[in-house]
């Protein structure tokens, strides 16, 4: 019997829920033990900084993990390192490290972005940043307006619209910015003490993107895919704004456009992952993927969602009812293992 081995951080916690009954106190565990029980498969609940000291079956064990938001991504460093362990060593991980590397961190999505053979997904272009150093030295020629993001964050939170080279700069002067008092006096009095013979290190050393800008959008679509189903919540933009994001503007609608959900399907198909979260935007003629999550991405769309859309035997249908998150959740993983040859 395959061995799920489910890795908690140190609350306790075990990924995101809007519904937890603790606030932000992620999934419930117990229910997500009994689902795969069902599935016939064995779960043992795992601490991540406890996994190290055990050597698993690795033909049976299977590790599932999440993500997590902390400030400064201090804990996400953690279970990056866990996760990267883990993987070398050649165990089951999912999902794959490259996938939680790309969690609430834009410069490696967009990295993860470029290597993908795909032009559906490829309809965005972006430039990486690790600095504004890097930029004002760059020699790259921008077509305005261009969009600029923080690495991090989330609800429209640092993203703006650059509408030329100005803006570009304080833009990027705003996404970079990394002011630490204690720090930032140093390189001051070290400039002053050695003068010439000195290079500051610069306060903007936040990395950031820049990104071209889809004109005359609307509105986005919130997509949730886990596996075979699909939870669409429609998104209208913020007033007199670019960004649908955190606008509040939200609507399950059941009239959706043309292909929408053969498209996000292609995408968790492409990127070969159990569940997967979309931000599309439809211009009339493509759709345009902006952002893409993993693990630990918001869930709201699928509690609140009043109806969801499944492909069966190659057909669409609505299905009318709410949905319970674990078991979704637990029956995307499953899904996922039965159709992978080495977890078979």
């Amino acid at each position: 019997m395959k061995c799920i081995i489910l890795l908690t951080d140190y609350k306790g916690f075990f990924g995101s829920k809007q519904k937890s009954k603790i606030y932000r106190g992620g999934m419930d565990i117990s229910r997500i033990t009994d689902f795969f029980s069902k599935s016939g498969y064995q779960t043992t609940i795992m601490p991540l900084n406890e996994v190290t000291n055990t050597k698993y079956d690795k033909e049976k064990a299977i590790f599932i993990y999440t993500s997590a938001e902390d400030k400064s991504g201090l804990y996400k460093s953690f279970i990056e390192d866990i996760i990267f362990h883990l993987e070398e060593q050649e165990y089951k991980v999912i999902p794959a490290f490259r996938f939680l590397k790309a969690h609430n961190n834009k410069v490696a999505m967009e990295l993860l972005r470029s290597r993908c053979q795909n032009n559906d997904i490829n309809s965005l272009q972006s430039q990486v940043f690790g600095s504004l150093n890097d930029l004002t030295k760059s020699m790259i020629k921008f077509a305005y307006p261009v969009v600029v993001k923080k690495a991090a964050g989330a609800m429209g939170r640092g993203v703006f619209l650059a509408k030329n080279e100005e803006e570009l700069k304080k833009f990027a002067k705003k996404a970079s910015g990394s002011f630490n008092l204690k720090h930032d006096v140093k390189e001051i009095l070290r400039k002053m003490k050695y003068r010439n013979k000195y290079f500051p290190e610069s306060f903007y050393r936040n990395k950031f993107i820049e990104q071209n800008y889809i004109p005359d959008m609307k509105n986005d679509w919130k997509v949730l895919v886990y596996w075979n189903k699909t939870y669409v919540l429609f998104r209208g933009n913020r007033k007199n704004d670019f960004r649908a994001s955190g606008s509040g503007n939200f609507e399950f609608k059941k009239k959706l456009p043309e292909g929408l959900l053969d498209y996000a399907l292609s995408v968790r198909n492409y990127f070969n992952v159990p569940h997967i979260s979309l931000d599309i935007g439809f211009d009339g003629k493509r759709f345009h993927l902006f952002e893409f999550q993993f693990l630990n991405f918001g869930t709201t769309t699928l509690e609140k969602a009043p109806h969801y859309y499944e492909k069966i035997a190659g057909t669409w249908r609505l299905v009318t009812g709410e949905s319970d998150l674990e078991e979704i959740y637990v029956d995307s993983i499953v899904n996922f293992i039965r159709t992978k040859k080495y977890l078979a």
